[in-house]
């Protein structure tokens, strides 16, 4: 019933009408929520000085939030974390967005910098299909390269569903997921991966994403080789209830990094790792607050 609901809202005059009525709501309805308009096929992103676009803001939760948000993301937190990302991967050799989604982290990457290597791993076929879909709108199939794998532990895999189902794309699945029936996705380390670049991506400046509901002490756990050559700047997102916040520490303290909590104006710089509402974003790093606040970041006293 959902997704039927969900497509008769998304018709031109039912629609009309739930805007009308989220307008008069204000703030109590929020709109990122509610359905694009069905004959909308794609939007465009505009933030951090460039734009790109998105498609199928009909399925892609992501295309749906830039729609209301007029080509940025409607929540401030969110969009603080696109823009310190855009900041840091602006004079980045390499990226890498681990849990890509529909691919805005390397949409906006590839357009913040020229320069930039960026490759997309993302777990679902179906969704990284979606992905591959905006690199072409993008004519970004030379700087982007998606990659339908895990990351995590040489050796494992995970069998998930295709992800064809449902009202819209699933951006919550994890490597830990396990179908009797589906696909099976191979799961790589990122030392693995890492080894598999050219040699003039070890040493070069790095931004990485890390989405990865609740994985990420595995991926970096498995990610010292890496860490240690290129001490990328890292956005990750670390869920309440699920992250092992202790082992992220563990991993990542040997290579000196610090740990800054996402605000929805800035940034605010903690000694230790905590899983909290409302704030899930953290910024990794090995700058200090004044080197983060030279190139533009936003970090409170």
């Amino acid at each position: 019933m959902k997704a039927l609901v969900k497509r008769i809202l998304s018709w031109r005059v039912p629609h009309y009408l739930v805007r009308v009525a989220a307008t008069l709501a204000g703030g109590r309805i929020r709109r990122e929520r509610l359905p694009a308009p069905a004959h909308v096929k794609s939007v465009e992103a505009r933030m951090a000085g460039v734009s790109f676009v998105m498609n199928r803001p009909d399925r892609c939760i992501i295309a749906k939030e830039l729609y209301w948000g007029r080509g940025v993301r409607p929540r401030s937190e969110d969009q603080l974390a696109l823009d310190v990302f855009a900041t840091v991967a602006r004079d980045s050799k390499l990226v890498l967005d681990l849990g890509a989604y529909t691919g805005i982290f390397s949409l906006l990457a590839a357009r913040a910098s020229e320069d930039a290597d960026v490759h997309a791993f993302e777990v679902l076929p179906e969704v990284a299909k979606a992905a591959l879909d905006n690199v072409v709108a993008n004519d970004l199939l030379t700087r982007i390269t998606i990659h339908t794998e895990g990351v995590g532990k040489d050796g494992d895999s995970a069998c998930l569903e295709t992800g064809t189902g449902g009202s819209a794309l699933p951006d919550f699945y994890s490597t830990e997921f396990y179908f009797e029936k589906g696909v099976h996705v191979p799961i790589r380390s990122l030392d693995s991966i890492f080894e598999a670049f050219p040699e003039s991506a070890r040493g070069a400046k790095t931004a990485m994403k890390i989405d990865v509901e609740g994985t990420e002490d595995v991926v970096l756990q498995h990610a010292q080789v890496f860490l240690a050559a290129n001490r990328p700047d890292i956005v990750c997102e670390v869920l309440p209830g699920r992250a092992n916040t202790a082992g992220v520490e563990a991993a990542l303290r040997p290579h000196g990094y610090r740990f800054f909590r996402f605000g929805e104006q800035a940034l605010t710089e903690h000694e230790d790792l905590i899983a909290q509402e409302p704030f899930r974003d953290w910024l990794f790093t090995t700058k200090t607050a004044d080197e983060l606040r030279a190139v533009g970041v936003s970090v409170n006293e």
